[in-house]
């Protein structure tokens, strides 16, 4: 079926890992005939965790999309991971989602993913929805949970749809405020029942706050709600509409997924007052001199569409698109404004879980996959040739944990590589480095579980087993005195020998790395070999004296030297100069440097002591604290790099989730006795293994 841009919706679905978002679709579809079965996450057969990695860990590790069809309408939802490893996928989700749609299970509450569901759905500026599940549950409280989202959230949390219950206080179905109708499960249906009467003064005392929300929103609202006029039903929905559309209002509806009960309410709920795409923020996006433009939503402009996820294995990509002007048809060439090249969109899908099914044309505002792409990734614009607008890609959050990873087959690294650039397509999340000074690759990611899940799909989808340990760090050498040592280099072997002999002064440097300078004088060494001593101290630097880590800050000057004129070469004279090296910089007080970063903590202030208390036995300097626009504290603090491997999983410990940081390199300084004697004695321990 066909469907035009205002029978268009588009729900992300978020909350805590656990809370039931996955099921509640499973339910919505079951009840909407969309599925003719209710897939079961024990089980591995819902439609969202079709994935082997969900099914076998039972917790959804990517988006997934599901296509629901019902009255006439068409409602794309974005089923999230809640577990924080997978913030890369809510992200994609958030990028083309109209509303954001928050779960929270009716036993356990407000979480700390709840927290972080809303604030990325405000951060978006995007139109909020709760939904509270498992009502029917044992220790389940809906006022409960209800009064903990106004509290936190604010005023304009208001509910749409609440429980009713039975004696011994069994849920028997909800109500419907705004319709003031009540609806119970019998024989596997819901079925519309009398509304109860002992529920009846609530229900008229929520609506009539709902008509109030409505009359301050709108003059000519106002002006009826005041003369005592009843607004009509359409009157009522369009102005909670306008409403939820300004975020003056947060609808609350709940219900059970194992029933099904409250789930046509929500349907219908979001049917009424989710937005219609072209009611949603406006695009943004750079033109072709890369000045700042908006996009507006446009039925019968160019073609225009965002790619906000990829699948990837070994056969290819299937790229989700959403289109965000014009239609786009089968087979129409299309421009990626990132390469410049042409992608011909060849066979379209709209796309349900696992389940393809293929169309002629997406509308503007829909969402739908194609397959064979060759130059496009997550996040790139594909435009009418004509048009010159790139889009908005998305925001990944900086990756905060990292891994060296290594076959465990050697001679598999190219099948390694590539297995990473093929992962890489499908979760921009996690980055691949290869370190060339440890000769490590390094992943890294959100968390543990997040590499952990890496790690399974190189196995499952590339055949290629790995190991993770932690990175090596870069440490460096330095001198702190001067030293003037020489080095001779003599050979004889009959015929032509060799003979290189230099004197040479170490200092310490501070202006940089490397200062290279010669003092002779008369000759002593001719000219055409002073490059041949500069070129010996460099790469002798490679290598330091006390653990083998590169020297830094070193001024070398020759001073003096001798030469033969038959038996002297450029190799000779190399040759002297490391000797010279190797002699001199044990006696010029080397030490150890170690890498230092500026670390950027975000915690509540609940928080705050224990992570600065954390910070200090990792050798942290606090620089300052200051208050955020999120109402966090700010925890500036110049960290060593060896002491930062683990902090993502400490952090996410002492905050329950709440807090995040980030890192960037500073500088490097000398390290603490204690730790260069530490480094000296693992070099040691390594050398002996090799």
């Amino acid at each position: 079926m066909a469907y035009t841009t205002e029978k268009i919706r588009n729900i992300c679905l978020l909350g805590h890992g656990g809370d039931g978002k996955t099921s509640l679709v499973e339910s919505l579809l079951y009840m909407t005939g969309n599925t003719d079965r209710l897939g079961k996450i024990a089980d591995g057969t819902t439609v969202c965790d079709y994935d082997p990695e969900e099914i076998k860990r039972k917790i959804s590790i990517q988006t997934t999309l599901v296509t629901l069809e019902t009255q006439g309408y068409k409602l794309n939802i974005l089923d999230t991971p809640g577990y924080f490893d997978f913030a890369g996928e809510v992200a994609q989700a958030l990028r083309v989602a109209g509303c954001g749609l928050i779960v929270v299970s009716a036993k356990d509450g407000v979480n700390v993913g709840t927290e972080k569901a809303w604030r990325m759905v405000r951060g978006k500026k995007l139109p909020s929805f709760f939904y509270v599940s498992k009502i029917d549950e044992e220790n389940a409280n809906f006022d409960n949970v209800y009064e903990n989202l106004r509290g936190q959230f604010g005023n304009s949390v208001a509910p749409f749809v609440f429980p009713f219950f039975e004696e011994g206080n069994r849920p028997a179905g909800v109500i419907n405020i705004v319709t003031r109708k009540a609806y119970k499960a019998e024989n596997g249906k819901i079925v519309e029942v009398q509304l109860p009467k002992e529920k009846m003064d609530k229900v008229d005392r929520l609506r009539d706050s709902l008509v109030e929300s409505v009359a301050t929103n709108s003059e000519e609202m106002m002006e009826k709600y005041f003369a005592g006029e009843e607004f009509t039903e359409e009157e009522l929905i369009h102005g909670l509409h306008q409403g939820v559309l300004e975020g003056a209002i947060t609808p609350v509806c709940c219900g059970s997924a194992f029933t099904g009960v409250g789930s046509l309410q929500l349907i219908k709920t979001l049917i009424d007052y989710a937005p219609i795409p072209y009611e949603g923020l406006t695009e943004h996006g750079v033109d072709e001199n890369g000045e700042e433009t908006e996009v507006k939503f446009d039925e019968n402009g160019k073609p225009l569409a965002i790619v906000f996820k990829t699948i990837a294995d070994q056969y290819g990509r299937f790229s989700f698109f959403k289109v965000v002007s014009g239609k786009i048809t089968a087979d129409m060439q299309l421009k990626n404004q990132r390469t410049g090249t042409m992608e011909k969109m060849g066979h379209i899908y709209t796309v349900n879980g696992k389940k393809n099914t293929e169309v002629k044309e997406v509308c503007c505002g829909d969402f739908a996959a194609v397959s064979k792409l060759v130059d496009t990734k997550t996040g790139d614009t594909l435009a009418d040739p004509s048009v010159n607008i790139t889009l908005d890609g998305i925001d990944f959050a900086e990756p905060c944990y990292s891994q060296a990873i290594t076959p465990k087959v050697k001679g598999t690294e190219d099948k390694l590589a590539a297995g990473l650039n093929k992962l890489r397509d499908e979760d921009p999340a996690f980055i691949v480095q290869n370190n060339t000074e440890t000769h490590q690759m390094v992943i890294s990611g959100a968390g543990d579980i997040h590499l952990d899940v890496i790690c399974s799909k190189l196995k499952s989808k590339f055949g290629v087993e790995v190991d993770l340990q932690d990175p090596k760090v870069p440490y460096r050498e330095k001198i702190r005195k001067s030293v003037s040592v020489e080095g001779k280099h003599k050979k004889q072997s009959g015929g032509h020998g060799q003979y290189g002999h230099v004197k040479m002064t170490f200092e310490p440097y501070a202006e940089g790395d490397y200062l290279f300078e010669e003092r002779t004088f008369g000759g002593s060494v001719p000219k055409n070999f002073h490059p041949a001593v500069d070129k010996g101290i460099k790469e002798a630097m490679e290598h330091g004296v006390l653990a083998g880590y590169p020297l830094v800050g070193l001024h070398a000057i020759l001073t003096d030297g001798s030469y033969h004129d038959v038996d002297s070469n450029e190799l000779s004279f190399k040759m002297a100069a490391r000797l010279a090296y190797k002699a001199g910089i044990p006696q010029a007080n080397p030490c150890i440097l170690e890498p230092m970063g500026m670390m950027k903590v975000y915690v509540p202030d609940s928080c705050m002591g224990d992570v600065i208390g954390d910070l200090n036995k990792r050798r942290g300097r606090i620089l300052g604290m200051n208050p955020t626009e999120g109402g966090e504290q700010e925890v500036v603090a110049e960290v060593p790099m060896a002491e930062v491997g683990s902090y993502a999983i400490t952090l996410r410990s002492i905050t329950q989730g709440r807090g995040w940081f980030t890192y960037k390199f500073e500088r490097y300084e000398e390290a603490p006795p204690a730790v260069q004697q530490k480094v000296i004695e693992e070099s040691k321990f390594v050398d002996t293994e090799e």
